[in-house]
């Protein structure tokens, strides 16, 4: 099997007017928290890291490709880069990897991480032939990076101040050393933020060329509001191409970057179509995997009306399908639940008797048995609402944040589904 790398649109200049990438948004969590940072899902109203319009599955993903590809022959790489963190998601980036991998042996494979967790996954990462790893490093002094992260969170333990910074450094500059090792091509990402790291970011060049980076992108700090920096103006361009410069006598440098959004697709710089955020809208209303059959959705109440039950008091399930008559939703049965106690064997005896619902609609669920019944291939909604705006939500894909026990209202003054956490 031959890759062929020179076509990269993010690496190559020549190849970004012929080929084209997708990204696939799977990685919604994130482990740092940017003072410049403000993750959207569900978001259609801006372009820049950090915002997608759904967040997949890896099975979900690979569907979606099936008909991305269909739609731009061109796509030349699929890479993952959030909307959160691939590393802080690293059962669902590696699994979509494997599986875009296994379909599709000639395509080229990159992640973009803030380098804090990716440590653990780089020789897999070399395995599948991922050839290209964009490691965003804002700064190579824990002083200044103290003040661009507000939090680190590495192996359940929460960092603050330079001593966040100085884990994530350290974290960064040995994943740099291994990918290096490893043969992958690395790309660094340094966003220029006036006032804070704007005269360091050519230090950060020189560290980083010295441990072997093969090409570096100073990205200008793009204005978000409702962040912490969100007082602070975008760079001026200038500033912008002096940095480039004097960072060109260390490394080579990236000058088309258009700050794509986790779910971009197509030619650097041009905006995804209505035709391909069809079907990304399409494969996330599927199944978690599309090639399950799941015709239901169940329901925890303790009444029959509304979804307010926490899944450990639930004694029964509420199973629901679409009429395609009235097209409302209708109570198939009523199936009662394990009996308590038990621990991770209830959650599989619940999993086995709703394996044929696509989503469980719960008020309330602890992350043990969360996890286990996402893993079977249900998918589980935390709401506060009516069952029937609940369950049409499902079937219908509507955005259902307004029922959602964790929405909020965002920057872009639309009801986006994300929690606002940092993107590396």
């Amino acid at each position: 099997m031959t890759i062929s790398i020179e076509k990269h649109p993010c690496f190559n200049d020549t190849s970004r007017h012929t080929f084209g990438r997708i990204h696939l948004p799977v990685a919604p969590k994130c482990n740092i928290q940017c003072n410049y940072c403000n993750r959207k899902f569900d978001c259609l109203n801006e372009n820049r890291p950090g915002v997608t319009s759904k967040v997949l599955t890896p099975h979900q993903a690979l569907h979606y490709l099936h008909k991305a590809v269909e739609l731009s022959p061109n796509i030349a790489v699929v890479g993952i880069a959030g909307p959160g963190d691939p590393f802080a998601n690293p059962e669902e980036t590696m699994e979509t990897l494997r599986l875009v991998r296994e379909h599709y042996p000639d395509m080229l494979l990159c992640v973009a991480t803030n380098g804090l967790n990716v440590l653990l996954y780089i020789e897999e990462l070399s395995e599948l032939q991922v050839s290209h790893v964009t490691l965003t490093i804002n700064a190579v002094d824990p002083e200044i990076g103290a003040e661009i992260y507000a939090w680190v969170r590495y192996r359940k333990k929460m960092y603050r101040d330079v001593r966040a910074a100085e884990m994530l450094l350290r974290n960064q500059l040995e994943a740099l050393g291994k990918l290096k090792d490893c043969g992958i091509t690395a790309k660094i990402n340094s966003i220029i933020i006036p006032g804070v790291n704007d005269r360091h970011v050519i230090e950060v060049a020189r560290k980083t060329a010295e441990l072997g980076a093969d090409i570096f992108n100073c990205l200008p700090y793009y204005n978000t509001t409702e962040t912490v920096f969100e007082n602070i103006p975008e760079p001026h361009p200038e500033l912008v191409a002096s940095i480039q410069k004097k960072t060109a006598e260390y490394l080579p440098q990236m000058k088309h970057c258009a700050r794509c959004r986790a779910d971009a697709i197509g030619i650097i710089g041009q905006e995804n179509s209505e035709e391909i955020m069809k079907e990304l809208q399409e494969a996330a209303n599927m199944p978690r995997k599309p090639q399950e059959y799941r015709p239901y959705v169940a329901v925890t109440s303790m009444e029959g009306v509304l979804v307010n039950q926490h899944l450990g008091e639930a004694d029964r399930f509420l199973v629901y399908a679409m009429d395609p008559t009235s097209d409302r939703p209708v109570l198939v049965e009523s199936r009662q639940a394990p009996p308590s106690g038990g621990g991770s064997m209830r959650w599989e005896a619940v999993a086995t008797l709703l394996s044929d619902c696509r989503t469980l609609l719960v008020n309330g669920v602890g992350p043990s048995p969360e996890k286990i019944l996402t893993s079977s291939g249900l998918e589980i909604y935390t709401l506060d609402g009516v069952i029937e705006d609940g369950v049409r939500g499902v079937f219908s894909g509507r955005d259902m944040t307004h029922l959602s026990r964790i929405s909020q209202m965002h920057a872009c003054k639309t009801s986006c589904s994300g929690t606002g956490g940092g993107s590396g």
